[in-house]
């Protein structure tokens, strides 16, 4: 078919560069960053680690997130407990409810980016 993959993400902000700099801080997410450990990155690319990827449109009034938000970002993380204790002290509020894990498709929690966007952390399950 030609598509391999997603080839980018781009919404719009009340302050970019800003947004820019919080994704980078806290989750190591946007260009520069290099999720893969694979080395050589610039500044407009985000090296990120292949793996499975949910691709879903939500029906409009799905209570899943916020209904003014038209989109929630979904992050593949390795070790969730890690990262949550990380944003946790960096003050971010962190939302867990256990109804979201399961065995067979992983562990979840979610945090809001400081424009509000709801972010989605998941931790597939062990292979």
């Amino acid at each position: 078919m030609g598509v391999v993959g997603m080839g980018g993400l781009f919404f719009r902000a009340k302050d970019p560069d800003a947004l820019n700099a919080w994704y980078r801080e806290h989750l190591n997410v946007g260009g520069g960053c290099d999720g893969a450990g694979e080395g050589a990155v610039n500044q407009w690319v985000w090296t990120t680690s292949g793996g499975p990827m949910v691709f879903a449109p939500f029906k409009a009034d799905s209570d899943y997130f916020a209904a003014d938000k038209q989109y929630m970002i979904n992050l593949r993380v390795t070790d969730l407990d890690s990262l949550l204790e990380q944003l946790n002290a960096a003050g971010i509020e962190i939302i867990i409810k256990p109804e979201w894990n399961d065995p067979s498709t992983g562990q979840f929690a979610r945090i809001h980016d400081p424009e509000g966007n709801a972010i989605e952390l998941w931790e597939p399950p062990a292979q």
